[in-house]
């Protein structure tokens, strides 16, 4: 009961925070025409910014969890995780209602990989680690989502941009690329102590979401260095 609560809880704390963040944070002119991506965005930004720094303070705290990370984690790290899934169910709910498939079809996806992988990890309280590693990647979803939020107001063209940018791309390849890289590498050498099919549904999140990362760093590259030069 206690994990259901808990996701229940944190869906619903992301449902209100998104309700209320147009009082919070109004959205400039630029925005207005889209208000529904206004409060998405800042939603998952507030998100990111929770769960990349969560992650990182409990691997600092207790770094066994990144040497045991099957069996060995904090409860802080399990609770940590059942707020992520709240989050990500919001969201893909919050997209699925506003937005058009052939527009979030691959953040349908995306989520849908995550919140399994991250479920599977939540129900059972194993392989805790192994997710508060992948939240790692959320220290880099910070930038990309302030990036839109600089976009959507009109601030493209401003230094805030420019080193907003740099840190994106930055932390791009230090906590997405390098870690779903570390994540691979890490099943690869374990496949044979994990169960067949907990194995198979990592192997199919990462074989799905690697291209995704792939084809999302080109974008970001030719968007904000590429045609910056040109």
């Amino acid at each position: 009961m206690e994990p259901l609560l808990l996701l229940g809880g944190s869906l619903a704390a992301f449902r209100l925070l998104n309700a209320g963040l147009e009082r919070l944070v109004p959205p400039p002119p630029p925005a207005q025409r889209n208000r529904w991506k206004w409060r998405n965005v800042w939603t998952s930004f507030v998100h990111s910014l929770l769960s990349g720094l969560g992650a990182l303070l409990g691997l600092y705290l207790h770094p066994q969890m990144a040497e045991e990370m099957i069996d060995t984690h904090l409860p802080g790290a399990h609770r940590l995780v059942g707020v992520s899934i709240g989050y990500f169910l919001q969201d893909f709910l919050d997209m699925a209602f506003n937005q058009k498939f052939y527009q979030c079809w691959e953040l349908l996806s995306h989520h849908s990989v995550v919140i399994v992988c991250f479920g599977i990890a939540f129900l059972y309280h194993r392989y805790i680690g192994l997710v508060m590693v992948a939240l790692l990647v959320e220290i880099n979803s910070v930038f990309l989502h302030l990036r839109t939020i600089l976009l959507m107001a009109g601030l493209s063209h401003t230094p805030y941009y420019r080193v907003n940018s740099l840190a994106n791309l930055g932390t791009y390849m230090v906590f997405r690329v390098s870690i779903l890289a570390w994540m691979t590498r890490w099943l690869l050498l374990n496949w044979e102590i994990i169960p067949p099919a907990t194995c198979a549904v990592n192997v199919v999140g990462l074989a799905l979401i690697t291209p995704m990362n792939i084809v999302l760093f080109y974008r970001l590259l030719r968007n904000d260095c590429l045609k910056s030069k040109q």
